[in-house]
């Protein structure tokens, strides 16, 4: 027993035209409150035989007004004797037979508050004075976090125990308003005339134990989250960064795996923003194995660019070959000798390219085995191996081709 539904949905002009007082949601209130106290709105404050309207506590007959996105319920002696969830102007009669004690409508969250409510409800017929809270079902933001040391992960994509420093924020939604109420909120909240709960509120301890299980939880999800980003071929904060809706849903997984958010306390975490500071150690490592992945996709590239575009690419190639050889300490002479050396060697590639499939074979430098060094013609062997090199990064030639003409050239 305790609330009569006078009208449903939005507000619109219905309560402005029949209640000339009723109790709503206490004005000024934070975005980021969970809890605040009902307050009087009208003419009448005192609300006739109610003569406490400045705090929040109804009596036979007070009207209330549930808005959209809140929840109202009704405390006496610290147990819950009234819950609403659905949108309206109700009427608290605790001696009427036709009054109920829930409203949770049809919504998404219907079963689980009517789970809950037969774990709380309360045992007898309410009085004819209750307590009025609010309980905020909106999306909760500004939940700031920051781990105050160096935090530590195994990361399957660096394939090490990564260490960072993370900050940033998060958001978190009440999705049953009795847990929440019954097994978090601390009593100091649930009195009349009390503060709202803000989960912002730096003096808040309950809410700063939410911010210390968050903190926990930060390395199990950022090594869940490693595991995709190795498969992605990206390191774990930009993978982190491309992907935060999955990464808030794995921060919520953790949450409710250690501390039981949402079946303990009806939260969970909506959405989360991070920011991740490597250290210099692992910082130097993810550095060195992104400079690798350049050179192998700059290698692929060269490669794809040399099948498609042959004499684009052997031109170009010559053209940076005759900058080197102006260049050479050794004269230009010797320079353009080792350039017509690769262009030789590049024709040859052409030839094999332009032959049908079936006959290419794989290009065999012509090299004469010896125990000495090969006869070079006066061309100097460093300046030969030099140039046989760039035909080795171009893929031109095999490393067990350049590792024959360089014991030939130097008589190893």
């Amino acid at each position: 027993m305790g609330f009569i539904k006078a009208f449903g949905g939005a507000l619109g002009g219905t309560f402005a035209d029949q209640w000339k007082d009723f109790y709503a949601p206490k004005s000024g209130v934070s975005p980021t409150a969970g809890v605040f106290p009902a307050e009087p709105r009208g003419a009448n404050a005192g609300r006739g035989t109610n003569t406490k309207g400045s705090e929040n506590i109804i009596t036979n007959g007070s009207k209330i007004i549930v808005p959209e996105g809140t929840a109202l319920i009704t405390i006496e002696n610290g147990q819950i004797t009234g819950l609403i969830t659905e949108p309206g102007g109700f009427e608290f009669r605790s001696n009427d037979p036709n009054s109920q004690s829930i409203f949770s409508g049809d919504g998404l969250l219907s079963s689980t508050i009517k789970e809950s409510w037969n774990r709380f409800k309360f045992g007898g017929q309410p009085g004819a004075e209750q307590l009025a809270f609010y309980i905020n079902l909106k999306e909760i933001p500004g939940n700031k976090f920051g781990t105050p040391s160096t935090i530590y992960w195994n990361d399957s994509y660096l394939d090490l125990k990564a260490g960072a420093m993370a900050n940033g924020t998060y958001t978190l939604k009440i999705v049953d308003p009795l847990l929440f109420v019954k097994n978090f909120v601390p009593a100091a909240y649930l009195l009349p005339g009390a503060k709202e709960f803000d989960f912002a509120d730096m003096d808040n301890a309950a809410a700063d134990q939410l911010f210390h299980d968050f903190v926990t939880c930060l390395t199990g999800a950022l090594a869940r989250f490693s595991q995709e980003a190795k498969l992605a071929n990206v390191d774990t904060m930009d993978y982190v960064q491309a992907n935060q809706d999955k990464f808030a849903l794995s921060m919520d997984e953790e949450v409710n795996s250690k501390y039981m958010w949402e079946q303990n306390r009806g939260l969970k975490v909506q959405s989360v923003s991070i920011s991740i500071d490597y250290d210099e150690k692992t910082q130097a490592i993810l550095d060195e194995i992104r400079a690798d992945d350049r050179e192998v996709r700059r290698a692929k590239r060269m490669g794809e660019a040399y099948q498609t575009n042959m004499p684009g690419m052997m031109a170009a190639a010559s053209g940076e070959a005759m900058k080197n050889a102006a260049a050479n300490e050794n004269g230009a002479m010797m320079g353009f000798m080792g350039m017509n050396m690769a262009a030789q060697a590049g024709a040859n590639m052409m030839g094999v390219f332009n032959q049908p499939a079936q006959n290419q074979q794989p290009i065999q430098p012509e090299l004469t085995p010896t125990p000495q060094a090969q006869d070079t013609n006066g061309q100097d062997p460093i300046a030969i191996l030099s140039e046989r090199k760039k035909l080795l990064d171009a893929g031109l030639i095999t490393q067990e081709d350049y590792d024959k003409l360089k014991k030939q050239l130097l008589g190893i």
